[in-house]
């Protein structure tokens, strides 16, 4: 691998870990493991009060990304608006697949998550572990919409919200 693809993050950059969503870097320091020299992006991911850390040269290999551009931003929302497809599977291999696409940290997959599984007021109730995956997904998407576009996370919840509401009308 080469230097230059390496270092594409630099410190307060808001980068998205797949399995943890958005985080912010907030240094890149060197670190020995097992007697290694190894060169880490350090990772804090405010919401989860949790720090990670990424060692440089595996950063793209585990999927760590830039934040998505604007038109990614509304190529997901548009995405919820479309219609939910629920496949007749077993929910057990269902949830399965979503929980794939909500760690995947693809936000075009995660939106898929969020439209299959959002519920109206008239519709029947979710179980415990639908909404449970609901919410991871719904957390995801808002994180990111709220990173990209500036505002902070009710702020884009309201905007995520509008959008699922026009749905169902």
């Amino acid at each position: 691998m080469t230097k230059a693809k390496k270092i594409e993050f630099r410190p307060n950059d808001y980068v998205v870990y797949p399995a943890h969503g958005v985080g912010q870097i907030l240094s890149i320091e060197e670190q020995e493991i097992a007697g290694l020299q190894l060169e880490l992006f350090v990772i804090s991911f405010e919401k989860d009060k949790m720090t990670l850390r990424v060692p440089t040269d595996k950063a793209t290999e585990v999927g760590m990304r830039s934040l998505a551009t604007p038109d990614l931003i509304s190529k997901a929302l548009q995405t919820l608006k479309g219609k939910a497809k629920v496949k007749r599977a077993m929910w057990s291999r269902r949830a399965q697949e979503y929980e794939q696409k909500i760690n995947s940290g693809d936000l075009l997959s995660i939106a898929e998550v969020v439209r299959d599984l959002h519920r109206t007021d008239d519709q029947r109730e979710q179980s415990y572990s639908e909404r449970q995956l609901y919410e991871a997904a719904l957390e995801r998407l808002t994180r990111e919409v709220a990173a990209v576009s500036g505002t902070d996370e009710a702020g884009a919840q309201k905007q995520v919200d509008e959008v699922l509401l026009t749905r169902a009308a």
